[in-house]
């Protein structure tokens, strides 16, 4: 909080240097001429353009002295009802806002023979706001794939006639066993086997015709 209301102080206080810095002093009348009967003010005030913290200084002898009335006083040059009255020789009137005031010489009769004056005071002029920069939109065109280069396609080649397996046809003819030729006998376990069961069967077979006479 603090820091905010020193940085507040801080612009605050830089402003004013910067009005202070610019402002302009005009000598009321000047320069060829001043606050006298003898001077047109008012077209004097015409050529001039007062801005917000200005300053009027008016440079004047001991038979005069500056005062500050309202619109109606101003037109009838009345200085009874003065809203600031000043004397002295040199006086320095800041202009610290914008608006119209009214300045007579409040000596009898100095009024009417032309010694008053009417400020327009402006706005201080600034910079016009900088216009936001607009950027151009963004390119819509997609760029074109370059087209694909024929040589980095591999190129398939028929295949070489020597690296396919060869098959050569056999010339031999199947054999075939000649005809009329007989089948291998059996061994002579499996015969032998054969003989034993047999003679097994006839065997038991004996035995009971036996048994039954």
């Amino acid at each position: 909080m603090a820091m905010l209301r020193s940085t507040l102080m801080s612009l605050a206080i830089s402003t004013m240097l910067i009005n202070l810095a610019m402002a302009t002093n005009y000598t009321v009348g000047g320069p060829n001429g001043g606050w006298d009967t003898g001077t047109n003010l008012q077209t004097w005030a015409s050529s001039q353009s007062f801005l917000v913290g200005d300053n009027l200084i008016f440079q004047y002898t001991s038979n005069h002295d500056v005062v500050e009335v309202s619109k109606s006083d101003y037109d009838s040059c009345q200085s009874s009802n003065p809203i600031q009255s000043y004397s002295g020789g040199t006086t320095t009137i800041p202009l610290p806002s914008q608006g119209k005031r009214y300045f007579i010489c409040g000596t009898a009769g100095h009024c009417s023979q032309g010694m008053k004056v009417q400020i327009d005071t402006l706005a201080t002029s600034s910079p016009p706001p900088a216009s936001p920069s607009v950027q151009p939109p963004a390119s819509s065109v997609t760029p074109t794939p370059a087209p694909r280069s024929h040589s980095s396609s591999p190129t398939k080649l028929p295949p070489s006639p020597s690296a396919a397996p060869s098959i050569i046809p056999s010339t031999e003819s199947p054999q075939t066993p000649p005809i009329g030729s007989a089948a291998k006998p059996p061994s002579s376990s499996a015969h032998q086997g054969s003989f034993l069961v047999n003679i097994t069967m006839g065997f038991i077979f004996v035995m009971t015709m036996l048994q039954a006479y």
